[in-house]
């Protein structure tokens, strides 16, 4: 997610997606190895990321793995996100495809 759009969740104590989540009726999510791949694909250049580490357990049965790009099962969230399941939030660039990390955000 972008700094802006992390800002918000804290202030909200829940998140309800980017407009493509709510669109598409989830919050896309992405597992450790999928994310380089995820971050190349759909946030080439962005300069001002947010990357979060998520405890899944909380979120129940709202949470369920869907094949998505090349089959693989990918987390998808059937609910908002509440802030009490991040677990990490960190600063990130996707610079020349590759993900750069910042400090703890």
């Amino acid at each position: 997610m972008g700094r802006d759009d992390w800002t918000a969740f804290q202030a909200a104590g829940a998140y309800c997606g980017s407009e493509v989540d709510r669109a598409d009726g989830y919050i896309h999510m992405s597992t450790a190895g999928q994310l380089a791949e995820t971050a190349r694909r759909h946030y080439a250049d962005r300069r001002d990321l947010v990357i979060l580490t998520v405890d899944l357990a909380p979120l129940g049965e709202a949470m369920k793995w869907e094949a998505s790009r090349g089959g693989a099962l990918f987390p998808h969230l059937f609910a908002d996100l509440p802030r009490t399941a991040v677990t990490q939030a960190r600063a990130a660039e996707v610079v020349d495809g590759e993900i750069v990390w910042g400090e703890p955000a």
